[in-house]
C-alpha cells in the first residue's frame, strides 16, 4: 500500500483592487486593494479564523501579499504561521495586454475566432484554449500561453509540498483566473462559467499525485 501525504489547503482570491474596479487586465501587472478590497480580505480572514494554519502561501504579488497579511491578523494562530510568497502563484501573464481595458482586449483575442467578447469565447474554447488565443494575439508574443501557465503552477504546487507535512492545514492567496484554472482542471463541474469571486475561498485537497477540490468560491461558512 503506497501512503499519499495530504494537505488541505484554502484558496482565497485576493480582495478587489483599483485595476479590478476600473475592469482592466490585471495579470502580472499590479495595483493596490481598494477598500472594497480590504473588507473582501478581512470577510475570508473572519472566516477562516477558526483554521489552525501551519502555513500562508501567496503569490509574490502586492494585492495577493496584502490580502494574506489581513486573513492572518484575523487568526489568533498568526504569530506561529509561516508564509511564503512565489512567483510560480501569480496570475496568468496577458503580455501586450495587461493594463488595457478588457473588453478591449477581448474583442482583439476573439477576432481569430469571431466572437468579441470574453463570455463567447470562454464558453466555445474554455480556458485553456483562452490562453493559447491570447498568446497568439500578443504582438510582442510573450503572454502565456496554456503549456506556460501549467508548467509555472505546477512547479509552484510542488514547491508547496516541499514545504508542508501530511494532515496540514494552509493557507494559499492567489488570483481568480489562476483559481478557476485549478478547479476547470480538476473538478470541471465545479465550473459553472462564472468568475471567482474577490475574497471567496475554494478548498483543495492537495496529495503527492493529484489535487482535488471539495469546493469553490465560496463566500459563506468553510
Amino acid at each position: 500500500m503506497i501512503f499519499l501525504a495530504k494537505v488541505t489547503a484554502y484558496m482565497v482570491r485576493h480582495g478587489q483592487t483599483y485595476l479590478n474596479l476600473y475592469n482592466k487586465i490585471q495579470g502580472w501587472i499590479d495595483s493596490p486593494l481598494t477598500d472594497k478590497g480590504v473588507r473582501d480580505a478581512e470577510g475570508a480572514g473572519e472566516r477562516l479564523s477558526k483554521i489552525n494554519f501551519a502555513a500562508s502561501f501567496s503569490s509574490d504579488s502586492g494585492r495577493a501579499i496584502d490580502t494574506a497579511k489581513i486573513i492572518l491578523r484575523k487568526n489568533p494562530h498568526n504569530m506561529n504561521i509561516v508564509s511564503y510568497q512565489y512567483p510560480e502563484l501569480r496570475e496568468q501573464f496577458h503580455g501586450y495586454f495587461e493594463g488595457n481595458d478588457a473588453n478591449q482586449m477581448w474583442q482583439f483575442v476573439g477576432a481569430q475566432v469571431k466572437t468579441t467578447n470574453e463570455k463567447e469565447v470562454l464558453k466555445d474554447f474554455g480556458l485553456e484554449r483562452a490562453r493559447d488565443l491570447i498568446h497568439h494575439a500578443d504582438l510582442y508574443n510573450q503572454a502565456e500561453n496554456n503549456d506556460m501557465f501549467w508548467k509555472r503552477l505546477n512547479r509552484g504546487f510542488d514547491k508547496i509540498r516541499e514545504n508542508t507535512h501530511d494532515g496540514q492545514q494552509i493557507l494559499i492567496v492567489s488570483h481568480g483566473i489562476t483559481i478557476r484554472s485549478i478547479v476547470d482542471r480538476y473538478a470541471p463541474q465545479l465550473d459553472l462559467g462564472q468568475p471567482t469571486d474577490n475574497g471567496s475561498v475554494t478548498k483543495l485537497i492537495i496529495s503527492d499525485d493529484d489535487i482535488q477540490v471539495e469546493y469553490f468560491n465560496n463566500l459563506g461558512e468553510v
